[in-house]
């Protein structure tokens, strides 16, 4: 064979051996296909050091020690050696050659063969195919960091612990994607809302890593402001649509806002281009709900049509992100009917159903999961009052007694004076400007709920009211004594409501 010829073989081999060794994103298997492209053209047998912090995602630095990957053991100090040197060094049949990348020294291959040295061209094409494994190396730890960091961010921002609500019970599962590396921007959320009614929600940001989690943080923030202005669920997501635009990211998201109302038994959703929730009956079938799908988040200048479904006591509500359903090569909807197969006729305790949703459905998951079930349980109507009044100087009066012997039959009496007094100061400022009846509801759950519902839009401030000043203690009275407060604006006019701790340390 002449020059030109074996030169020629030479070339094909490194082309070939540097697609062998590839882009892997994990620093032992870039080690392994090193080994296998120098065997057995360059060497006999290799032994390939890297450095701890490549496997650990940890960072980079002088004092991490040396993991052997594969080969048979070889001085590790003629490793050390050749990575403080950073240039290859030959001892008889041993060549030690540093895992050169970005100005960085990765680790060591150590190659031995029994037909003699190695000439100048076997060491270039050593140090290429070398410097092709760092490479890669590098790559899998930079994307091990991101991908840590990302969940991190992702999981400081997701709630660890739902809040308590009344008339429904709660579970949730986050899980990151099974390959550590494609963090998402899924999330999950449970958001109390006026009238004992609790917001629902489960969005996915498009695409991955730590920009798409970033922004999954500001739409869950966004989510959050929005719900405690009680808008409606097609108007909020039309609104958190404008807020995306604004962000200017170029981000899409999918997102499926709820509104479960424990007294009226009532869910209304409205969707951004979201999976549909699965709805367990009681009797324990399961239907996937027929939700508007809608279009992401981001999209922009598009209506979310509202749809709302009438509930029983016992009912399960499922929602979740498509990474639990969906399977690289066949269709979604195969993926919700088999969830939907899951769910029906095996009607287990809340955890214990979505730890089964989750074994069952989760083995081929490559992408992040948030799961949220829900038993929407009601609030039974002996719980409940309501009475509608007309705007006049003897409604307060009338109030105080209502209050008092409601309360009286609810074994409450100790908090009526408390109750009656702020009632009185709420009916009296509705009477000063409503037109239309005004509506008193009383919730007894966990605590003592009192709402008062008018016709007047204006919402009431709290401020500092000085001896002469002839309005402002009302508020300031409700503020000082209940345990909670708020106003709420509604299509119609206005909801101003306050909760009493019904506990034995009183209001």
């Amino acid at each position: 064979m002449n020059a030109t010829e074996s030169l020629r073989d030479r070339l094909s081999y490194l082309g070939e051996a540097a697609t062998r060794i590839g882009t892997r994103l994990d620093p032992g298997a870039s080690a392994r296909a090193l080994a296998s492209a120098l065997v057995p053209q360059l060497a006999d047998t290799v032994t390939v050091y890297l450095l701890e912090g490549l496997f650990t995602g940890e960072r980079l630095d002088g004092s991490d020690g040396l993991r052997r990957v594969t080969g048979p053991r070889q001085p590790e100090e003629l490793a050390h050696e050749v990575m403080r040197l950073d240039a290859p060094l030959q001892d008889g049949r041993l060549l030690a050659v540093p895992m050169k990348v970005r100005g960085r020294t990765l680790g060591a291959v150590l190659l031995e063969r029994e037909r003699g040295p190695h000439d100048e061209i076997d060491v270039m094409m050593a140090e290429q195919l070398a410097g092709q494994a760092a490479l890669a190396a590098d790559n899998a730890h930079r994307y091990r960091v991101e991908a840590a960091a990302a969940d991190t961010l992702q999981r400081s921002m997701l709630p660890s612990v739902l809040p308590r609500f009344t008339g429904i019970e709660l579970t949730h599962r986050y899980l990151p994607a099974s390959d550590h590396a494609r963090v998402g921007g899924d999330w999950f959320d449970a958001i109390a809302l006026p009238g004992s009614r609790v917001a629902l929600v489960v969005g996915d940001v498009m695409g991955h890593g730590m920009r798409s989690a970033a922004i999954m943080g500001q739409l869950r923030t966004s989510v959050h402001t929005l719900a405690a202005l009680d808008l409606p669920p097609g108007q909020l997501l039309r609104q958190l649509d404008g807020l995306a635009q604004e962000l200017g990211e170029n981000h899409l998201a999918t997102c499926l806002y709820a509104v479960y109302d424990p007294v009226a038994r009532r869910v209304t959703f409205a969707n951004a281009g979201h999976i549909p929730p699965v709805l367990v009956r009681r009797d324990g079938s399961a239907e996937l709900l027929q939700v508007p799908p809608g279009v992401p988040i981001g999209v922009g200048g598009v209506a979310f049509e509202p749809i709302e479904f009438s509930v029983r006591d016992g009912d399960r509500l499922v929602l979740c992100t498509d990474g639990l359903v969906e399977v690289r090569g066949r269709d979604l909807m195969d993926g919700l009917t088999e969830l939907c197969g899951v769910l029906d006729a095996r009607r287990l305790p809340l955890d214990a159903q979505c730890e089964e949703v989750l074994r069952t459905l989760r083995g081929r998951q490559d992408d992040d999961v948030a799961l949220l079930m829900a038993d929407l349980n009601g609030i039974p109507a002996t719980r409940i009052a309501r009475w509608m009044l007309r705007p006049r100087p003897i409604t307060p009066a009338r109030v105080r007694r209502l209050i008092r012997v409601t309360l009286a039959s609810w074994g409450l009496s100790d908090h009526s004076e408390h109750a009656e007094l702020l009632a009185t100061e709420l009916v009296t400022n509705a009477v000063r400007y409503a037109t239309r009846p005004i509506e008193l509801r009383l919730l007894h759950t966990d605590g003592l709920l009192v709402e008062v519902s008018d016709d007047e839009h204006g919402l009431p401030v709290l401020r500092h009211a000085d001896a002469d000043d002839e309005g402002g203690r009302g508020i300031q009275l409700v503020s000082r004594l209940a345990h909670q407060w708020g106003a709420t604006r509604t299509a119609t006019g206005k909801i101003v409501w306050f909760r009493l701790n019904t506990q034995s340390e009183g209001p």
